[in-house]
């Protein structure tokens, strides 16, 4: 098909051409009918003129919105009076010779012109395929790609490598509850999917490769909290030989680098990014995740800060220790002799850094226990005997006594980054395919059963709730 795209219809003025796409709104005028097509690239209007190609036209009255078509016609200049300046092609009129219609559509489940905000969300869920059309969302996913897209250009070209790492692992204590796969050919055993990649990145460290980075995704079976997926999608990175503020420097110039190239019209506050200590920000803000935007009103303003400091350890409920983001994470240097002796555990401070923008943490990482002892420590102060410290995480220990390197890396939370450039309310609104709050998916009908025959072979058996 030689087709041209509708962006471009302007280099073709006076010429006949072919283009295809969906019908957005038809207008029929008595003896002239108008319909907008739109395709990937933009809107133009169309002119069916009995004058002009009498079946055209005769056809052109079947058209609703939503069908699939193509038509062949002649680029024109609209008349001075008719030209719509709000439209990019709103000085372009398409007048078709021919009209192929490739697919009708049954009437859509809502109005796809709108920005979607007046439809129920679970109705767009439920119907993404339709909602992903509208003009907001698909603005959104393409944002969403030349950020990736840039990110990939950035970190490449000063060394970085993306390597892609297991999404069938193994499950093992970090923060949050794992999603398990249970395994057909080993019954009773299962793998776990990713909660983050991290030590799979630290392992590659080991490995060699000084310099990692993947768009990864990440799964955690949380409660229903808000504005969360069980699936998210981290820009993830490490770096070998590097301290506190390599890693934070790297970051903070990739960020504004994406803000300057692809979001022009936004500033940020202040740089370089203010540093706060999780003490001082709790003590002025009272959170960890400050918004220090001066005019919290103004859409294209971007607060950025790094807050640095934080606890190692935190009790739990019951009274035990446990870690307050990362169980890898490494000591402030003159903390170190306190966790290898395990004293002083409550004033014992990490090498964490979170990077917060307009209110929101949207990254965090750490300076990494390099060295087997330290690690085994941080599950010792945790309550974890030796022979599950072993079989969890005797693969880190290894690998780690096997000559890795001082490192350390970030993870960010790609979507809510996205969600705040593209000033959206929630991350559902820059993933192309999300799911409910509940984990629910209402376009795939997911979680469903399986077949008592997939049951079988994975030598499983299901009760139900109250069974």
């Amino acid at each position: 098909m030689n087709r041209a795209y509708i962006k471009n219809l302007s280099e073709s003025v006076g010429e006949t051409t072919t283009i295809a796409g969906w019908v957005d709104v038809r207008r029929d005028h008595g003896k002239l009918i108008f319909i907008d097509v739109r395709d990937e690239t933009g809107k133009v209007q169309a002119v069916f003129n009995p004058k002009v190609a009498e079946d055209t036209h005769a056809s052109a009255q079947e058209l609703r919105s939503e069908w699939v078509v193509m038509l062949r016609g002649e680029v024109k200049k609209r008349p001075e009076s008719m030209v719509n300046a709000d439209e990019p092609n709103g000085a372009l009129e398409f007048v078709a010779h021919k009209l192929t219609i490739l697919n009708e559509a049954t009437t859509p489940a809502f109005d796809i012109t709108t920005d979607g905000t007046e439809v129920g969300e679970e109705n767009r869920l439920a119907y993404r395929y339709l909602d992903l059309r509208r003009a907001r969302m698909q603005k959104n996913i393409r944002m969403r790609h030349a950020l990736t897209h840039e990110i990939r250009s950035y970190l490449s070209e000063r060394g970085f490598v993306e390597v892609e790492t297991p999404i069938l692992t193994k499950s093992t204590p970090e923060g949050a509850r794992d999603y398990v796969v249970p395994s057909r050919l080993e019954r009773g055993n299962f793998y776990a999917l990713p909660q983050s990649p991290q030590q799979y990145k630290q392992l590659l460290i080991g490995s060699g490769f000084e310099k990692y980075f993947q768009i990864a995704r990440c799964f955690r079976d949380e409660d229903t909290r808000g504005d969360r997926q069980p699936e998210f999608t981290q820009l993830d990175l490490e770096m070998a030989f590097v301290e506190r503020e390599d890693v934070i420097a790297l970051n903070e110039a990739l960020l504004i680098h994406l803000v300057e190239t692809l979001y022009p019209e936004k500033r940020i506050q202040e740089k370089p990014f203010p540093k706060i200590t999780y003490k001082e920000a709790m003590e002025k803000y009272g959170t960890d995740r400050p918004d220090i935007r001066k005019d919290p009103n103004d859409p294209n303003l971007l607060a950025f800060s790094w807050v640095t400091d934080f606890p190692f350890f935190e009790k739990t409920d019951s009274g035990d220790w446990t870690f307050t983001h990362n169980p890898f994470s490494r000591p402030l240097p003159e903390h170190e002799d306190n966790l290898l002796a395990k004293k002083n555990i409550g004033d014992i401070i990490t090498s964490q850094y979170d990077v917060v923008l307009n209110g929101s943490e949207i990254g965090g990482g750490s300076i990494r226990n390099h060295r087997p002892e330290a690690l085994r420590r941080v599950f010792e102060i945790m309550g974890y005997a030796d022979e599950r410290i072993n079989e969890n995480f005797g693969h880190m220990l290894a690998a780690l006594g096997s000559g890795t390197p001082p490192h350390g890396g970030i993870a960010w939370g790609l979507d809510r980054l996205v969600t705040i450039l593209q000033n959206e309310s929630s991350i559902r609104e820059v993933i192309a395919f999300p799911k409910t709050g509940e984990g629910r998916d209402l376009m795939m009908h997911a979680p469903s059963d399986i077949t008592p025959e997939q049951l079988k072979e994975l030598g499983l058996e299901v009760r139900k709730k109250g069974e």
